[in-house]
């Protein structure tokens, strides 16, 4: 069962959805070098420069882990919603099934018809559903969860752009500096 979702529409000058900062693009380095917050030093703006791609970095491990996380959780919701098709078509009075005890371990298992479903809803809570109902409510799990997971990778995607973005800045003013401090040896 996939999930096909549309990105949401992202506001009027927003670049990503996790409102990462756009980085600064250094086309004319003299001209930037000479704006007033600069003061022609390139020690303080790669300094600065660092700073950001520090961050940046950072954004990024942090959006590894939620990936990791979403890519395993639309599985689960997957596997969850063929469950209550299967209890939800079940024509006898009972469903034969092995069940998993722990690694490698299984039992066979009677499991009665059933109209109702106990969900895991996280943080240790569990909840009694209608057949509908936890359909329904793992389909919009399962709905938010692909969407996160699109958006996160449409913002790993803009994070990695602005990383090297950075990473140019860095290079072209570091070689401004070696430049100019040539220059001054003259």
């Amino acid at each position: 069962m996939s999930v096909t979702v549309k990105l949401p529409k992202l506001q009027e000058g927003q670049t990503s959805y996790a409102g990462i900062p756009p980085a600064v693009f250094v086309d004319d380095v003299d001209q930037f070098m000479s704006l007033p917050e600069n003061n022609h030093q390139a020690e303080k703006v790669l300094k600065s420069l660092d700073e950001q791609h520090s961050k940046y970095k950072f954004m990024e491990m942090s959006m590894v882990s939620r990936k990791r996380r979403l890519r395993q959780q639309v599985p689960d919701l997957q596997k969850s919603l063929e469950m209550i098709k299967v209890l939800k078509e079940q024509e006898d009075d009972e469903l034969e099934t092995n069940i998993l005890l722990s690694e490698q371990v299984f039992v066979k298992s009677i499991v009665p018809k059933t109209e109702t479903v106990c969900l895991w809803l996280g943080a240790n809570v569990m909840l009694e559903y209608p057949l509908d109902e936890a359909e329904e409510l793992l389909k919009q799990n399962l709905e938010s969860a692909s969407m996160n997971l699109r958006c996160l990778e449409h913002d790993q995607e803009f994070l990695r752009n602005q990383q090297t973005t950075v990473e140019v800045a860095m290079a072209r003013i570091y070689n401004w500096n070696i430049s100019k401090q040539k220059q001054q040896q003259k």
